[in-house]
């Protein structure tokens, strides 16, 4: 797959341009599938879904005029048959992985098997991660403690890509994201890191890595 793994969504001209050259053709005439799953870990979360979904959220991303789209909740798909779900993936030209409790949205990734689909599909398809959305196709993503968490806590994320990120660099809303924080995370990284603000993104084609910015970002070398 190529991968656009953005910290907020469709948030400028610059992603959007991006978004558009990793499909390879107009958002119109491209399906997608949205994934809300890791909304629901989070008090509020049935809000968050649907404004995910209803395309209200904080910046762009089901709203772009898809062809068509459709819901993947990954928390249903182990109690249905495996090919009323796994053909519209395979198929589909964009998944639309939203954000919210990474590990949460890790842990049924696994269990719905769509972890394991992930890697066999046609590399025209076009991953599009917003958040923790973002940041579960990467490699372990370091210490990190959720209390709202109920899941494993094991840092193991997908290892689709072979960097990882942290999202919402200095973000007013979250104050644990400064640079200093950023700098202090990517200290217990192994592997390379990047801190993105949300007007950045990171385009992955055939494991060339290229940022998306008009905003700031830093990458740190282990």
């Amino acid at each position: 797959m190529k991968f656009l793994l953005t910290s907020s969504g469709i948030s400028n001209d610059s992603i959007h341009k991006a978004l558009v050259e990793s499909l390879g053709k107009p958002i119109a005439e491209s399906s997608a599938l949205v994934i809300p799953t890791a909304w629901y870990a989070y008090p509020g979360g049935l809000a968050g879904v649907y404004q995910l979904i209803h395309g209200v959220a904080k910046s762009p991303f089901c709203e772009l005029g898809w062809k068509s789209l459709g819901v993947l909740e990954l928390t249903a798909l182990p109690s249905i048959k495996k090919e009323n779900w796994v053909p519209l993936v395979q198929e589909v030209d964009a998944l639309l992985v939203g954000g919210g409790e990474v590990f949460y949205l890790c842990y049924w990734m696994w269990q719905s098997g769509l972890a394991d689909l992930l890697p066999t599909l046609r590399r025209e398809a076009v991953y599009v991660g917003l958040s923790g959305g973002s940041m579960v196709v990467t490699p372990p993503i370091g210490v990190y403690d959720d209390p709202q968490l109920t899941e494993s806590r094991s840092d193991r994320m997908l290892g689709l890509v072979d960097f990882t990120l942290l999202p919402h660099l200095d973000a007013d809303y979250l104050p644990d994201n400064s640079m200093a924080d950023a700098e202090r995370w990517a200290a217990g990284i192994p592997v390379p890191a990047y801190a993105i603000d949300d007007q950045t993104a990171i385009k992955v084609i055939d494991g060339a890595v290229e940022v998306v910015s008009e905003g700031h970002w830093k990458r740190f070398v282990p």
